[in-house]
């Protein structure tokens, strides 16, 4: 898929025509194979269309120039994303962000008059930058550079490795981006949202969690995890797949 000039990696599994397309916005680090199963095992338990793909700079999609501007996550949001679903035709849809991912889709759904948006799902989602998350990723950032985390995500980004690495740690890691956030955009989040986060999460604390309830008007859901880090949707994953399922089913006419 070329979207303005660049080539996007993308997945697109077939579902109810009737029901909104779940679009996968990937985390920081991933891409449409670090989904792994998920988008199966979603599109098995709902009945819907399932559509992924992977941001510039990111799995099989083209480079980006780096260092990436800090504010990169509303810029997909803005400039990206609404380019890609019109390019994939997908008109009603539920978005299903993690991390990066549900930031992004949590920018989109505040600043992008969509009328198709039925819902967002937000993962592990992060609206302003915490020091306990900025001092894990400078904690998980070191072991990239002894070689085993570059050759694990090696496997996924191919020639993309550094530029997926290096785009989502210099900005995080930049001083600067302690003042990160994309809390003023939340106000104009008009549809339900259902948002989930481990307990033991290791980039982000349920303060998160609490700020988007108190800055969207509309109807916020909320599920915290016993046991479970920043991936819930693969470390209870059924507990995950369950909470979503339910909400699509109870969203569906929105939008």
């Amino acid at each position: 898929m070329s979207v303005g000039g660049t080539d996007l990696e993308f997945r697109s599994i077939q579902g109810d025509a009737s029901k909104p397309t779940l679009v996968l916005l990937h985390e920081g680090l991933g891409c449409v194979a670090l989904w792994r199963d998920f988008p199966n095992r979603l599109a098995a338990a709902t009945g819907q269309a399932v559509f992924a793909y992977s941001r510039a700079g990111y799995g099989g999609s083209d480079p980006v120039a780096l260092p990436r501007p800090l504010d990169y996550m509303t810029i997909e949001a803005i400039d990206v994303l609404p380019h890609v679903l019109n390019k994939a035709n997908i008109g009603r849809t539920t978005l299903i962000g993690h991390s990066d991912g549900a930031s992004i889709a949590l920018v989109y759904a505040g600043k992008i008059a969509a009328p198709g948006l039925c819902s967002v799902v937000a993962i592990a989602p992060h609206v302003f930058a915490e020091q306990f998350g900025i001092d894990s990723i400078t904690t998980f950032s070191a072991t990239f550079h002894d070689g085993e985390l570059r050759r694990r995500l090696e496997k996924y980004h191919g020639s993309n490795v550094d530029c997926a690495f290096q785009g989502w740690s210099q900005a995080w890691l930049d001083p600067r981006f302690l003042q990160w956030t994309i809390v003023p955009h939340l106000a104009g989040i008009e549809v339900p949202v259902l948002q989930i986060q481990g307990l033991d999460d290791e980039y982000g604390t349920a303060r998160q969690l609490r700020c988007i309830e108190s800055a969207i008007e509309a109807k916020v859901y909320t599920l915290l995890l016993d046991a479970c880090g920043h991936a819930p949707h693969q470390q209870c994953s059924d507990k995950t797949l369950t909470a979503i399922t339910e909400f699509c089913q109870a969203t569906a006419l929105h939008g």
